[in-house]
């Protein structure tokens, strides 16, 4: 589904150049459950943010479903995106002033995918999260492992090929860390690709592999023996 062939990313400014990636060689299956950890600064969200197409690399091959996608100009990443890439955050980034069916409507809206077909996948979402009685409410009524939910239910509801996540349980206490973990797991099981960034090699264990990376590089890769498909 993902490969990735001598990626660099490197940030310049007037007085000194960081290379965040550094010749990344990276295969990810599709159904992968794969887990990426390493410590503060190396390179972890940055890979999230190309694989992502939310940033470009300097340099370096990235293939989606057989696609060169590195060299895509703002547009045509939006577009992809939107089409292909499922994304949940450490701060769950949802919009304080939408309810929750708002929030997990506005995706399938950029789409322009028609009102009653939103209606049912939206409402059909929720309930398959277990928030499906939450709609109504806003964000901030909603407990943090809830707001998760809701944040993977927005992630889920067009469909994508991939889910990328990057530190989801973050903000969460461990027992509703571990809620939202037993969800990505059961997702997973159903056929849903997840690439996830956690510093926890607990978390990281839930994933069938997990890559080490270390200033920028992959420094080593463990088979985690959770492998569904």
């Amino acid at each position: 589904m993902i490969k990735t062939e001598k990626l660099n990313k490197i940030f310049r400014s007037e007085e000194i150049e960081t290379t965040a990636l550094n010749e990344i060689d990276l295969e990810i299956n599709e159904g992968e459950f794969v887990s990426i950890m390493g410590p503060s600064g190396c390179g972890k969200s940055t890979l999230m943010n190309v694989l992502g197409l939310l940033d470009n690399a300097s340099s370096g091959k990235y293939h989606f479903l057989g696609e060169e996608v590195s060299g895509y100009n703002e547009h045509q990443r939006a577009d992809f995106r939107k089409a292909n890439i499922g994304f949940v955050f450490q701060s769950f980034n949802l919009i304080d002033e939408l309810t929750v069916f708002e929030n997990v409507e506005l995706p399938l809206l950029y789409l322009g995918i028609p009102a009653t077909e939103r209606k049912e996948r939206v409402q059909s979402m929720l309930d398959k999260m277990g928030v499906g009685h939450r709609s109504k409410h806003y964000p901030q009524q909603l407990s943090g492992g809830q707001q998760q939910r809701v944040a993977v239910s927005r992630a889920l509801v067009t469909n994508p090929k991939i889910v990328l996540a990057d530190e989801p349980t973050g903000n969460l206490d461990s027992s509703h860390g571990d809620e939202v973990m037993n969800l990505m797991k059961d997702l997973n099981a159903q056929g849903t690709t997840i690439v996830m960034v956690t510093h926890s090699p607990a978390y990281a264990a839930y994933g069938n592999r997990t890559v080490n990376l270390f200033d920028g590089k992959i420094a080593d890769e463990t088979l985690n023996g959770n492998f569904h498909v």
